[in-house]
């Protein structure tokens, strides 16, 4: 270990409130400000051109032109756009971002969206197809979710229900607002907690810093799942809900939801899965025979779920289901005002219009995909999932994080594990870099299925391990910026860079 490494491993240690303090004093030093601004400076420099491709090659757009352009040179500078960006994920070089993408399928989507484009469930007496396909979207994926044998036996009212929102963010977003209302107008309480596992989507963190409520990271175990008795022990009197991911982004690992669900059932608590990428793999993954532990309303502690239609319910983005115990607890997602001198008003989710093409999409996708669709898609993701398993594993110097089904992370202990990644950069392959601890996934898709893919998938993992191996001291360009992203310990540091990352996005 260098003297650098050394310094960050030593610092690391040190409470995490200490080191903000201390990076704040720090920030104002002239000498060290500036020094940091140079370093940032020089990564987004690298990265602009990679970010800004058109520059330079099709007309860039600061104000609106004098007099508007044809439908068909609008259509041709998208089309050349397209064309070159289509071409990697056609071709299944891309972790999940598109998990269906057959030609037939996006052009019936595309006849789909064309005959609902204008509709908007705002107005439910224009476009009621748009609230039929809606709530219809939402109970076939209850269904699918457990909601028969939930409601065995109960009044309407506590039936499994839900809405329909622009996608995971947003459903998980939803339902920790409903939690919070749930408690303070039902339990009083004024300071609300939730309880997540580190592994939790950070649309939960989001969740917890725009609606104040605190957020409690629980560590998760060697298999990479939460960690059920340090679960316990974070619970207390402001406790609202606990989460848990079937299955987690990082690391494609099933949290113990049966364990978790029953200490919020007992506790009276709310409990969330959080299923917005296992939510249409992992039921038909269940009855094709694969080990899938219970992690829905089949759980009594269950009382939400999140669970995307525009991932492997294979929709158009943006769009997602989130589901709720009973019309009482789903109340308290919904937004009213009676006194406005427009007329009286409410919406459902965050927005107010929204997109009725999208939601008739997510319909049609469903009923024309079926359970016969999703099986047959569920069978060839896993098959190809397991082919990628075995060659990681029996690649030297890999090897893959938990036992996960289809979401699959590896790491290394003798290369780093992001100049891998870089080097499949090169070869075309867009990975997610993850660290705590350092990995790379692959998030298997039907794109993956095709005949070949997952044969060069490892062919070119194989080549990149051997050619960091054989050059270890090859520095990289993004290596290192995912290197300090996950040693560096000031995290402010990271926030800002992530920060001016995102400024850059927006950069003409």
């Amino acid at each position: 270990m260098d003297l650098p490494e050394l310094g960050a491993s030593l610092l690391n240690r040190v409470p995490s409130r200490l080191l903000s303090t201390a990076e704040r004093y720090l920030k104002k030093v002239p000498l060290l400000r500036d020094r940091l601004e140079k370093e940032t400076g020089s990564m987004l420099a690298e990265l602009e051109g990679d970010l800004k491709p058109y520059r330079g090659k099709l007309p860039t757009y600061d104000k609106l032109p004098a007099k508007g352009l044809s439908p068909e040179e609008v259509l041709r500078e998208m089309g050349q756009m397209e064309e070159k960006e289509q071409s990697r994920w056609k071709e299944g070089f891309v972790s999940g971002a598109v998990y269906h993408g057959d030609p037939g399928h996006i052009d019936f989507l595309n006849r789909v969206y064309a005959l609902n484009s204008q509709s908007n469930p705002l107005h439910a007496d224009l476009w009621p197809s748009a609230t039929k396909f809606e709530a219809e979207v939402v109970a076939m994926t209850a269904d699918m979710l457990g909601a028969a044998e939930a409601n065995v036996g109960r009044a309407p009212e506590e039936h499994i229900c839900g809405s329909m929102s622009s996608g995971g963010t947003e459903s998980i977003m939803l339902a920790m607002k409903t939690y919070r209302d749930w408690a303070r107008e039902t339990k009083g309480i004024t300071h609300p907690e939730m309880v997540a596992p580190s592994t939790a989507h950070p649309a939960f963190d989001k969740a917890a810093h725009y609606f104040g409520i605190k957020m409690v990271h629980v560590p998760v175990g060697e298999d990479f799942r939460a960690d059920v008795k340090a679960t316990r022990k974070a619970i207390n009197r402001n406790t609202i809900v606990l989460i848990g991911s079937a299955p987690s982004f990082p690391h494609g690992t099933i949290d113990p939801i049966e364990e978790l669900s029953e200490l919020a059932r007992k506790r009276g608590i709310g409990f969330h899965t959080d299923g917005c990428l296992g939510g249409f793999v992992l039921p038909w993954a269940r009855k094709l025979g694969y080990p899938v532990p219970a992690f829905d309303f089949r759980l009594p502690g269950v009382t939400s779920m999140s669970a995307d239609t525009h991932k492997f319910g294979y929709a158009a983005k943006g769009s997602s289901v989130v589901l709720y115990r009973g019309t009482a607890l789903r109340s308290h997602q919904y937004f009213t005002a009676t006194e406005w001198p427009g007329g009286i008003y409410f919406s459902p989710t965050f927005a107010g219009s929204r997109a009725g093409a999208l939601i008739a999409e997510a319909w049609a996708s469903l009923v024309a995909t079926g359970e016969e669709g999703y099986l047959d898609a569920t069978r060839r993701i896993l098959e190809t999932a397991d082919i990628i398993k075995r060659g990681i594993r029996a690649t030297p110097g890999l090897h893959v994080l938990g036992e996960p089904l289809f979401v699959i992370a590896f790491g290394s202990t003798d290369v780093d594990i992001y100049k891998v990644m870089e080097q499949m950069s090169a070869k075309g392959w867009s990975l997610n870099g993850l660290h705590k601890p350092a990995a790379v996934h692959l998030c298997v898709t039907q794109r993956h299925t095709q005949p070949g893919v997952a044969e060069r998938f490892l062919e070119d993992l194989k080549a990149s391990v051997e050619h960091v191996r054989a050059n270890p001291g090859e520095k990289g360009t993004m290596a290192p910026v995912y290197g300090m992203a996950g040693t560096v310990p000031f995290r402010g540091l990271i926030s800002d860079l992530l920060k001016k990352y995102m400024d850059l996005l927006y950069k003409v």
